[in-house]
């Protein structure tokens, strides 16, 4: 579609900007585990969602047909007798998705933008592969900035991707029409890739959650690269509550990729994460390149945040930018001419022109990128206080927006533009979420991004549920969903609540097998504590009550070489159970066999063993 065409679509009005609020997949779920065929019930929503028009926009490169469909629709009618017909067991069962045209689907082309470069896979991706084993449907591929070079949604011959709330304006890139396609409800979720902020900048655009992942969280096995060492498979969604289901499933070490790594094992520079989630870090001055509608949305936006309580404490991010423009100016270009370059050059007329200059764009020597990779590692450390010391960093998601028209009238500078909040992540190795903001005094969407820590992927959303009441503006529960820490094939999270805590006489037992701390937090509000007698060293015995309380507690990772001897030596009556944390994890921990309790002491009241413990030498 033309941009005169696009301009010409009525915009939406400011009330149907989204929040982040709810589960809409849960709900999917919900009603589709309680109807008396639960196959049928999907097959019937998913056909009546294929036949819907939404109006123009070229969101789609290919939709999936009836043959398709029916091809799908037997798998997962496979899959379900396989677990018994208990349709909870498949964790996305009938949930349809989109996905980007540059990460591999079986049955169709791959293009990633580019008709003449298209090739026939002969495989899913990893990725898909893992959702569509959970029960996941593919609705089709989606448009995207050719090449995955762009952050505004404008670079593709199948025709730019205007926004959802509004056509007139950028949809953002390059993950365009995966974005627009669940901002328009025509998928409950979304795959994206991104390398300079292609998860993120269209989320914002779109009033929708979009997850940037940990690098190698998520396999990309299977897609075709931009910078092999930077990119990542990112999810969109509508809600937080979707976007966490989806990660916990899209999730997981894969060997055959050589840039996946294993949460369990690698996921270390999240195990310090303590600070309060009252406060956040954000920029001393943010820059919103004279927008006064996006400026005026950031301050309203701290005010709800600062009305709730949270501390916002103001930090130097030219380390961020510094790094960011590495990105484009720096030797890491040359990594999309290795992607691409060769095809571009042997095919001019079928590269968008602005892509060509940037995937052709060999840059500077060996020498250079040592050099510049000494300096992110320098600007790495100088940045880190603003989410180790702090919940999270806290910034804008985009700096500003622009109609289609303006986009195509000066291509290169507002592109950039739009990255100035996201350029820098990959590169400083952060996990990422963005998550809507409530909206602009023109209605159109203002979204928000949090920043953490490599592995901090799963705090990110627990902390975006607490906030988002005060982001959005919109008192309304939040719902992140059933986010867990995975077992993987190394390690298993668990729980520790008495003399296994930190400093206290059992935690050798942990760190003589390696086990490392991933957090410090609380149970769910759920819990009774007991100091149970006669017990050396003094330990505690947890149970559940639905009328308890939230008791401290450390997860920590065990290798699996170490998990079968430290079971073994608990001695009863404690056990092995699984706790539920405050920010709706659940995970292996230890729980106390009821019958123990007659005549122990509950200490419930200190609010953990470690305040108990301390209680008792200070009246000694």
């Amino acid at each position: 579609m033309m941009a005169s065409k696009l301009i010409q679509t009525m915009a939406v009005s400011p009330s149907s900007v989204p929040v982040a609020t709810g589960d809409r997949i849960g709900d999917r779920l919900a009603a589709a585990r309680s109807a008396s065929d639960p196959a049928a019930h999907v097959e019937a929503l998913l056909r009546a969602e294929l036949r819907r028009d939404r109006g123009p926009n070229p969101v789609w490169i290919a939709r999936v047909d009836d043959a398709a469909l029916d091809a799908q629709l037997a798998g997962l009618r496979a899959r379900l007798a396989t677990v018994g017909g208990d349709p909870s067991r498949l964790p996305l069962f009938g949930v349809p998705f989109a996905v980007k045209d540059n990460i591999d689907v079986e049955g169709f082309d791959t293009t990633a933008g580019c008709p003449a470069f298209a090739y026939r896979p002969a495989a899913d991706a990893a990725v898909v592969a893992r959702l569509r084993e959970a029960g996941a449907i593919v609705l089709g591929k989606t448009n995207l900035d050719q090449f995955a070079t762009g952050l505004n949604g404008t670079r593709s011959p199948f025709g730019p991707v205007g926004s959802a709330p509004d056509p007139r304006y950028v949809s953002g890139g390059s993950s365009s029409g995966s974005a627009v396609a669940v901002a328009r409800g025509e998928v409950l979720f979304s795959l994206g890739t991104d390398t300079a902020g292609s998860g993120r900048v269209p989320a914002t655009l779109n009033g929708i959650v979009g997850v940037k992942p940990t690098r190698g969280l998520l396999s990309n096995r299977g897609v075709v690269p931009a910078c092999r060492a930077l990119d990542c498979v990112s999810i969109f969604a509508a809600d937080l509550g979707g976007a966490a289901r989806v990660l916990a499933v899209a999730r997981g070490f894969d060997a055959a990729d050589p840039y996946s790594r294993d949460a369990a094992r690698d996921g270390l520079s999240d195990a310090g994460w303590s600070a309060p989630p009252s406060r956040l870090s954000i920029p001393r001055a943010p820059e919103f390149f004279g927008d006064p509608l996006q400026r005026a949305a950031w301050d309203a936006t701290l005010a709800r945040l600062r009305a709730a309580g949270v501390e916002l404490v103001e930090v130097d991010t030219a380390p961020l930018a510094e790094a960011a423009a590495m990105l484009y100016e720096g030797p890491w270009v040359a990594e999309r001419d290795a992607a691409v370059g060769d095809f571009a050059r042997a095919h001019p007329e079928a590269v968008h022109p602005v892509v060509a200059a940037i995937v052709t764009g060999r840059a500077g020597s060996a020498r250079d990128a040592f050099e510049a990779a000494y300096r992110l590692a320098a600007l790495r450390r100088e940045a880190e206080p603003a989410w180790r010391e702090h919940a999270a960093l806290l910034l804008p998601g985009v700096p500003t927006t622009y109609t289609i028209e303006a986009m195509l009238a000066d291509p290169v500078v507002l592109n950039s533009r739009l990255g100035v909040y996201t350029n820098f992540a990959n590169l400083l190795d952060l996990s990422a979420l963005n998550v809507p903001a409530g909206a602009r005094a023109d209605g159109l969407p203002f979204g928000v991004s949090l920043i953490g820590a490599a592995f901090a992927d799963e705090r990110l959303l627990g902390l975006a549920g607490r906030l988002a009441p005060s982001l959005s503006g919109v008192d309304a529960p939040v719902a992140t969903g059933p986010v867990e820490p995975l077992a993987d094939a190394h390690a298993v999270p668990i729980a520790v609540v008495g003399a296994h805590l930190s400093g206290l006489p059992l935690n050798g037992q942990l760190t003589s097998r390696g086990a490392r701390l991933i957090s410090r937090t609380r149970t769910a509000p759920r819990y009774r504590l007991y100091a149970l007698p006669g017990t050396t060293p003094a330990r505690p015995g947890m149970v559940r009550d639905e009328a308890g309380a939230a008791l401290e507690i450390e997860v920590w990772t065990l290798p699996r070489a170490g998990w079968a001897s430290f079971v073994e030596g608990i001695p009863a009556p404690l056990a092995i159970g699984t706790v539920e944390t405050a920010e709706g994890h659940r995970v292996k921990g230890f729980l106390c066999e009821p019958h123990a309790l007659a005549g122990a002491e509950e200490v419930t009241a200190f609010g953990g063993w470690r305040a108990y413990v301390a209680s008792l030498a200070a009246h000694r």
